[in-house]
């Protein structure tokens, strides 16, 4: 009896250890942050309001997951809708060619029990290139309503112009208006898919 009781919970932790979870992103309780710097001596900041995305696993670390994101370009915001504007046009994103900015996980290293480093394809404004993300697995915990919900943190940065973003003007002093490199803080709360 003690033989087939150890057999049935081996066989039921290997089953758990195996079984595919999937977690999808919840937009209202999440953010996307970016940073750049202006005019080099200060730093404009702003958001993308819609975004979706997944995150798939099988072992209970999320040392395997695999992670797609999309977010609307659209959905710009910097607080000043001139410049939101801007940002939409041929210019920068070129949003009505380029709707969407995508991520999809090629590989995710483990460097201690929460932090991976997550390297995945990035394409923008028709632009595919390999990055390396700094990923925080937060964790997991239930809601007042039974839900189990997971937190994940995404940190990075890129040079726009890898992606021909490239719009700039020149100060008087020889400086430009708008630097290269953007930073980018992505808190996310997601939801076990049912």
């Amino acid at each position: 009896m003690k033989t087939m009781t150890l057999f049935l919970a081996l066989a039921l932790t290997g089953f758990m250890a195996t079984a595919q979870t999937t977690w999808d992103v919840d937009n209202v309780h999440s953010t996307v942050r970016f940073t750049i710097a202006h005019m080099v001596i200060s730093e404009i900041d702003g958001n993308f309001n819609t975004f979706s995305g997944t995150i798939t696993h099988e072992k209970v670390d999320f040392s395997d997951a695999q992670v797609n994101f999309t977010i609307d370009v659209n959905s710009v915001n910097t607080r000043n809708a001139k410049r939101d504007g801007h940002l939409k046009s041929p210019d920068f994103f070129d949003a009505a060619k380029y709707p969407s900015i995508t991520f999809k996980s090629t590989s995710l290293v483990k460097k201690d029990a929460k932090h991976f480093t997550m390297t995945g394809n990035l394409t923008m404004h028709g632009v595919t290139k390999t990055v390396a993300l700094e990923l925080l697995a937060a964790g997991t915990i239930k809601d007042n309503r039974g839900n189990l919900k997971a937190g994940f943190k995404v940190t990075g940065a890129l040079n726009r112009s890898d992606y021909d973003l490239k719009y700039n003007s020149v100060m008087d002093n020889g400086g430009v208006v708008i630097g290269d490199e953007v930073s980018f803080n992505i808190m996310l709360e997601t939801n076990q898919a049912k």
